[in-house]
């Protein structure tokens, strides 16, 4: 078995949001032929010691807290030059530990997320971009003012030529879906850009996996890390304006948001119709006590985990636009062209069938790790021959 570097802005484990998720699946994947030397940032104290059953599967790890704020982060991008997105994760103690890894040899690296993507280094390269961050910091400036306006702006267009430039240099680039690859050659981005999409554990996710959680009246649920800021935008933007309309003619409706961190203006929302649940150890049993999931992203990059796991569990689902752009649900899901639609779709579902069998049936054909990572194991292979 050959060594490979992997970097991770975040400690792989647990696999409990979108990205955490997919740099996971990744790794166990490559483990079964290579050594794993693990590089990663920590977010909290549970990250900095990742338990048996994760290490089990690294040759080594070297977990570095990630203690720079924002602020600080900005204000080194100001004087450096840089894009944010590197200054945050700019860290001479990452950088002492993948040279050590790199003193004791590795045939390739593996860099998971663009923010990495500074300590990559020489040697055959796989570059993991997921999705394509600098538009999601354009497409935020767009709807911003002011000096925050100007920065996401500066943001986007100094992390897009960096993005372009790390592309040229790498073996391969990936992204999350075709539609990630296909913005990102549009934008100019160059080299062997392809496509690894994310999976869904079925097994893990499936109907009758876990007791569902039972409320007063049909569940309307959505999950995700309440910190991040889309996700915030959109569970505020359903609450004020579209629960309404589904109450006015459903009035026992009660929506449900499930995930860690919920910021301030997202515990705000909470009272007798609105559940702010803040982390939960496993967001299965609202998605099985879901009368319908619902994604009403307004901004979204790439394959949303959040929709994927509600259609395994083979939960009725409505998705804005954004967020069901990335995925080739084959009209398993309902998508909803604006407010007055998305509310019309949630109350098809509360008065259609309880379950959804053919979102299922399309998961496990279309999204299941092992098919959706074959294609990795032939470009690793290909690299290093």
């Amino acid at each position: 078995m050959r060594d490979l570097l992997f970097l991770a802005h975040r400690v792989p484990f647990p696999p409990d949001r979108g990205d955490k998720i997919r740099s996971f699946h990744i790794l166990r994947h490559l483990a079964r032929d290579w050594r794993i030397h693990l590089c990663a940032f920590a977010e909290s104290e549970a990250e900095r010691d990742p338990p048996p059953a994760f290490r089990d599967l690294l040759a080594s790890c070297h977990v570095i807290p990630r203690t720079k704020g924002m602020p600080r982060a900005a204000v080194e991008a100001l004087a450096t030059g840089r894009p944010v997105s590197l200054t945050a994760f700019a860290h001479p103690a990452m950088a002492r530990a993948v040279a050590g890894v790199r003193r004791g040899g590795v045939a390739a690296t593996y860099v998971f997320s663009g923010q990495m993507a500074q300590y990559r280094g020489q040697g055959p390269t796989v570059m993991d971009m997921v999705d394509v961050d600098s538009a999601k910091f354009a497409a935020m400036a767009d709807g911003a003012t002011g000096p925050r306006a100007w920065m996401l702006a500066r943001e986007a267009k100094r992390l897009s030529a960096f993005e372009r430039r790390v592309a040229r240099d790498a073996d391969a680039t990936l992204f999350v879906s075709e539609a990630e690859a296909d913005l990102f050659r549009s934008q100019g981005g160059q080299g062997h850009v392809l496509a690894i999409e994310n999976g869904i554990d079925a097994t893990v996710h499936a109907p009758g996996a876990v007791a569902p959680v039972v409320r007063d009246g049909p569940l309307i649920v959505f999950t995700g890390q309440m910190d991040y800021r889309p996700n915030i935008d959109a569970v505020i933007h359903f609450a004020q304006s579209i629960l309404p309309c589904i109450r006015a003619v459903r009035p026992d409706a009660r929506f449900a948001i499930v995930g860690r961190a919920p910021a301030a203006a997202v515990r705000r929302l909470a009272g007798e119709v609105v559940i702010v649940t803040g982390e939960v150890p496993d967001t299965r049993p609202w998605l099985a006590g879901a009368a319908v999931c619902v994604a009403p992203l307004m901004l979204a990059r790439g394959i949303q985990n959040k929709v994927l796991e509600a259609m395994a569990m083979a939960r009725p689902v409505v998705a804005s636009r954004a967020a069901a752009e990335g995925i080739d649900h084959g009209g398993t899901i309902a998508v909803a062209a604006d407010d007055r639609d998305f509310a019309a779709r949630v109350l098809a579902a509360l008065n259609g069938p309880a379950t959804n069998p053919a979102a299922r049936a399309r998961v496990m054909e279309r999204y299941c790790w092992g098919a959706r990572l074959a294609p990795l194991d032939r470009l690793m292979k290909d690299m290093v021959s």
